[in-house]
Parts: structure tokens; sequence; C-alpha cells
């Protein structure tokens, strides 16, 4: 990586399949200058998310315009201000934030870029591109707001070995809820089962269907869908009375040539169920109750973080990767650079 130059990844064909290297293009861009109004953004981390491959692909997804070819991809981060002439930033600050998969940024703070202070020196500054940023804020606002957990509830979640779903199984075992992960392969399973899940399901060599009802006799009260597709139709046929089903992701439908077509909804009517999709910016308002929650929950040890990290900007494409062919484990970060002493010695 240049440390004299804005190093950027930018969207150089249209994604078929997994996505692969061809996928992207690298380029380097002078280090912007700021006017009155902004301030420069030095990157740390940056996210990698599911969406960002139908970013890519050109569909408009979570808040954000579609990408044309040539674009800098779409991705949120974690960066600190090196500079600014804005009233309300200041040098040392640390901030997570839409950075787009790029090493320097300069910004006017606007309500799209959604820039949020992290007032936290105690803990780490990659924790906003994890639980305490978009993917906490998905797991804390679909099942508080969505799920509505109650101490003695079955809460099953897929994917629970990635970013939302492990943050989900210790926030659910911290409710008193009866944790069931579904998960794929024997490491995924061990972490799911660490993190404090009464049960793990193994779709890569159960049959989920089959073990759903021998861990759940009594039907499920809460499942939290990370992956739609068939395990989710294997959910909807074991609701228990006045379940909630939250539709937080559909990881297992990204990559296929055909939309998945669900079959069973009308299980809800049965039981009296409820059925919730939501978009995790449309809870922004909640996002410091959100925050200090979480951080407590991290303080304490009741929410451990679990992160998959690679090394360096070079690694973003393949980092992207991972989140589909199932070699990501909790939330997927790169760390562009370190954060030595800075996040410690961020002015307040």
């Amino acid at each position: 990586m240049n440390e004299q130059r804005n190093c950027q990844w930018r969207v150089a064909a249209r994604p078929e399949g997994n996505v692969k290297p061809t996928d992207f293009q690298y380029a380097e861009e002078p280090i912007p200058e700021i006017g009155d109004g902004e301030f420069l953004l030095r990157t740390l981390y940056l996210g990698l998310r599911p969406v960002m491959r139908m970013y890519m692909s050109g569909v408009s997804a979570a808040g954000e315009d579609p990408l044309a070819l040539g674009d800098v991809i779409h991705g949120r981060g974690v960066a600190q201000v090196v500079a600014s002439r804005h009233p309300d930033f200041s040098p040392g600050e640390v901030v997570h934030g839409q950075l787009g998969w790029q090493t320097w940024k300069a910004s006017s703070g606007s309500e799209q870029e959604r820039f949020i202070k992290m007032d936290y020196p105690d803990l780490s500054a990659a924790l906003g591109v994890g639980v305490l940023g978009m993917n906490g804020y998905s797991a804390w606002g679909g099942l508080m707001q969505c799920g509505k957990p109650q101490r003695g509830d079955v809460l099953v979640v897929s994917a629970a070995a990635g970013g939302v779903g492990s943050t989900v199984v210790q926030m659910g075992k911290a409710l008193g809820c009866t944790v069931i992960g579904i998960a794929g392969g024997p490491e995924k399973c061990a972490l799911v089962k660490s993190l404090g899940a009464d049960e793990v399901i193994d779709y890569k060599s159960d049959d989920v269907a089959h073990q759903l009802t021998a861990c759940c006799p009594q039907g499920i009260d809460v499942y939290f869908d990370n992956v739609g597709g068939e395990t989710l139709v294997a959910c909807l046929d074991r609701l228990a009375m006045n379940a909630r089903v939250v539709l937080c992701g559909s990881i297992s439908e990204y990559t296929r040539d055909e939309p998945f077509g669900l079959t069973n909804y009308t299980r809800l009517r049965r039981v009296n169920a409820s059925m919730n999709g939501f978009f995790v910016y449309n809870f922004q308002p909640l996002f410091p109750q959100a925050t200090a929650e979480l951080a407590d929950l991290v303080r304490s040890g009741q929410l451990k973080p679990v992160q998959d990290v690679v090394e360096g900007f070079n690694a973003m494409p393949d980092a992207l990767a991972r989140l589909y062919d199932g070699r990501n484990v909790g939330v997927q970060i790169c760390r562009v650079r370190n954060e030595e002493n800075e996040w410690a010695g961020a002015s307040r």
C-alpha cells in the first residue's frame, strides 16, 4: 500500500457467482485536499459484508446507490480524523462510517455517510466495524426491536458463527434464552458452542429439519434468519405459538441464478406468528442506546467479539470472497493500518 497516495478498489466487472480477482480494479489517486466544512480521514479498518456483492452487481441495496463500472466500492470502516475544517470533527477523533474501499477520504459529514464518533477509548477501534458498528446494530435492532425475546424463549440463530449471528447468540444467552445455533462445519460449530449456545446444528453434515425438531420439541419462539432459503423453510415449519421471525439476511440466496421462492409462509397463520424484516438505518435514533448496551456487554465479558481479521488493503478482494465460500468466522475485517497509539491518544 502506498502511504503517499489514496489507494482504492473499484468495480471492474459484474460478479457471476462468487467474486473473483478480475471483478476488482486497483487504483491510486492523490490524497484528497479538504475545503471549508470538510475533514480528512485516514482509514484504519474496513468491514466486509455480503451486501457488497450486490453493490458490485449494479443493484441498489442497504440504502446505497448502485455502482457503475469504475466506481469505488461502497463499504463502512473506521478512520481517524487527521485534519479538519469542520466544526463538529477534530483531529485525533476516531469515527466509523461510509468510507468506501479506500485508504483516505475527505468528507463533509453528510447524512449519507453517517459518521459516528467512537467515544469509548477503552475498547478497540476495530469494534466500530463489528459489534459496535452496523453488525452490532443489526443484531441489537433485529433481536430487541423485532424478535422481542423473553427469558425462557427458544431462540434459533442461523449463520451463528457470522458477524451478526455470533452477537445474537451471546445476546440471547445474556437475556436468558435457550439458544440453538446453526453453523457450517466442526470449527464453526465449536465456536458457537463456546459462545454459550445450548445446541449447535451443523448444516453441512446434519439434517437441519430433523435436528430442529429434536432441539426444539416445543417449537421455536424466535428465529433470527441470516441465510434464507431452505433453512428458513425448515424453521417456519417448527414455530411455537406467537413466534417471531426476524429477517436479517439471506446469504444462501445471493449467488443463486434464480431467486428462492418461499413456499410455506402460510405457517405463520397457524400459530399467530409474525415475520419482520428490517433496515438497520431505520433504527438510527436508537444507535446510541444500542452502542451503550453492547459496549457494556463487551466490558462485562457477556459479549465476546468474534472477528476474522485479514491484514493489508491488498487483501480486500479475497476477504469479500471469504464471505460467500464459508471461510470467514465472525465479522470479516481488513486491518488497513495498525491502531498503534492513535486510538488511546485521540482527543475528545
